[in-house]
């Protein structure tokens, strides 16, 4: 059986604000969204809260609904190259080199969406790469996102197929993440590392003992 590196990208491998938050800025001050993506984002999650919850956000991508795909993903490659993969974090590209010297499977998985993760999956060679899949209606987004979402439990079901389907060893892979919605996965591995803790992120990893990097 295989041994599997699986890496959260952003705040991992990306650190700092999300990846999706930048691009989003960046499509902002281009005026490609404006207040009435805002607007329409803000009334879903006002519909669909638990409270303090960005969740209902991380399964509707209302602000790229009616958008041009291929508008948007021509912008996402461009971004991506100039902005997201000169902030890659040279900690965390030590250690993904590592796994390659070594033959391990090296696996992303991220709730970001697949057009800002697949140009830094390319370039870093990395052929196993589940992230957010957008939805779409003829050549535009719909907003809605392909199941399962790779997000929380979501990921734990994407990697045990994946194991399954790939020969993985679980108990001997590494894993790496840096918030809760990345416990799941890290439950999953032999031998888990919490990088860079946020939202709690931290606390979980001392009542689970795991270590804790953090990588810049």
């Amino acid at each position: 059986m295989e041994i599997a590196a699986i890496f959260d990208v952003d705040n991992t491998l990306l650190p700092g604000e999300a990846s999706e938050v930048r691009f989003f800025r960046h499509l902002w001050h281009r005026n490609i969204v404006g207040w009435r993506e805002l607007s329409r984002s803000a009334w879903w999650l006002a519909r669909h809260l638990p409270a303090c919850s960005l969740q209902p956000l991380r399964e509707r991508k209302l602000y790229l609904a009616g958008k041009s795909a291929e508008e948007i993903e021509r912008l996402a490659e461009t971004y991506c190259r100039h902005t997201l993969i000169p902030a890659l974090s040279r900690d965390g590209l030590a250690v993904l080199d590592r796994h390659r010297e070594a033959g391990h499977h090296i696996v992303f998985v991220t709730g970001a969406p697949d057009f800002l993760i697949g140009p830094i999956a390319r370039l870093l060679d990395v052929s196993t790469l589940f992230a957010a899949t957008l939805e779409r209606v003829g050549q535009t987004y719909s907003g809605a996102l392909s199941r399962p979402l790779p997000y929380g439990p979501g990921k734990r079901e994407i990697i045990l197929k994946f194991a399954a389907d790939a020969g993985i060893d679980l108990a001997a892979s590494f894993g790496y993440g840096d918030s809760p919605g990345d416990e799941d996965i890290l439950q999953l591995v032999g031998h888990p590392l919490v990088v860079n803790p946020i939202r709690g992120m931290d606390r979980i990893a001392r009542r689970r003992r795991w270590t804790v990097a953090s990588w810049t």
